[in-house]
């Protein structure tokens, strides 16, 4: 009997050692945790669905979140049902990057998960500098600043956080073996690249919002696309005149959209979006005055797709449908459809339909 106490309270000691975790965050900061973490407080709603790909109820690890990038009302009600207790996580800051310390530090998280998009900010490094004072970890990841680059060694170190490495492996070689096609694909054939303009959060007015560096960018290079917004405009986001788009005329128009362009009269699409609406308010933006006289919209080579796939590993599937709309020969077998139905029931505890791309791949 003595034997087993002593073994038992080894074992007790020995424990905490063995359980815990180092890892480098997307900054190359080292976090540490004694075990897995089981209290969370997310500094962006959306990284929900990032955690869903990782565990059967993520919504259990959450005590906190930041309304800023907060779940969609659709995914959010998809959630709601199969997880009623997300109602009783607790907001922690609204918008603009501002976050609560106080409150944070009363959940007594485990762990505060930050975004790239968070690094520089003077208040959030304050607020960070507090929390890490307390002797609460923050990890940083990056799901939108540099999505192509970040998603999936931000994923790795969410699962490396939170006992979800397993999973995040299985989704990482997913993503990855389909990344890996595309891009051997196109090595082996060297195709001539087309021109591409990618007009985000479109609209016919105040034309034209498109991407520079990072982002989309990176989709469009990657599926074997030369993007003119990256000698248009500097930086991330910027705006060219519908003047500009004319004279330049590119071989593909592609526009993003989401349920909040709604209000302006621009390009629907997204969770709970129906194709007929998500149809009709792509056909209402190419036959506006500008628009429809691009060589791109005259002969089918416009395409509408939603925007957040700017903010989620599921990205996969746009580099996919823009492989295949740039280089239709040479991805004719690529599903996009299929890779995302893929992401919902092996990866996803919940989905969520709507329309995501115009026209279908």
């Amino acid at each position: 009997m003595l034997r087993l106490l002593l073994a038992a309270a080894l074992s007790a000691l020995a424990s905490p050692l063995m359980a815990e975790i180092r890892v480098s965050d997307i900054l190359g900061r080292e976090v540490v945790l004694a075990a897995p973490a089981q209290k969370i407080v997310l500094g962006e709603g959306r990284h929900m669905a990032v955690l869903g790909l990782m565990h059967d109820d993520p919504v259990a690890l959450v005590t906190g979140w930041r309304l800023d990038k907060a779940l969609d009302e659709p995914t959010l009600a998809a959630y709601r049902a199969k997880f009623p207790a997300i109602d009783a996580i607790r907001p922690v800051g609204s918008g603009n990057r501002d976050i609560s310390v106080e409150t944070i530090i009363s959940l007594d998280p485990d762990l505060v998960v930050l975004s790239l998009m968070d690094q520089g900010d003077p208040a959030m490094e304050t607020a960070r500098g507090q929390l890490e004072s307390a002797g609460i970890a923050v990890a940083y990841v990056d799901f939108f600043a540099h999505p192509q680059e970040n998603s999936i060694p931000s994923l790795r170190i969410l699962g490396a956080l939170t006992d979800g490495s397993e999973r995040a492996e299985a989704f990482a070689e997913f993503y990855e073996s389909r990344l890996n096609r595309i891009r051997d694909r196109l090595a082996g054939a060297a195709p001539e690249k087309p021109s591409v303009f990618f007009h985000v959060h479109a609209a016919p007015a105040n034309c034209c919002s498109t991407v520079g560096a990072g982002v989309f960018n990176d989709f469009i290079t990657t599926a074997g696309g030369e993007n003119i917004g990256a000698r248009a405009v500097d930086g991330v986001l910027g705006t060219v005149s519908l003047e500009f788009l004319i004279a330049e005329d590119p071989d593909f128009y592609i526009a993003t959209g989401g349920a909040h362009m709604a209000a302006r009269g621009g390009l629907v699409l997204g969770t709970a979006v129906g194709a007929s609406d998500a149809e009709a308010s792509f056909t209402a933006l190419t036959s506006a005055p500008g628009f429809s006289a691009l060589s791109a919209v005259s002969e089918g080579r416009a395409r509408g797709v939603w925007h957040l796939f700017n903010d989620t590993p599921s990205h996969i599937a746009l580099i996919e449908y823009l492989a295949k709309t740039f280089h239709p020969d040479l991805f004719a077998d690529l599903d996009p459809a299929a890779t995302l139905a893929e992401i919902d029931s092996r990866f996803s505890p919940v989905s969520v339909p709507g329309t995501w791309w115009i026209p279908a791949p």
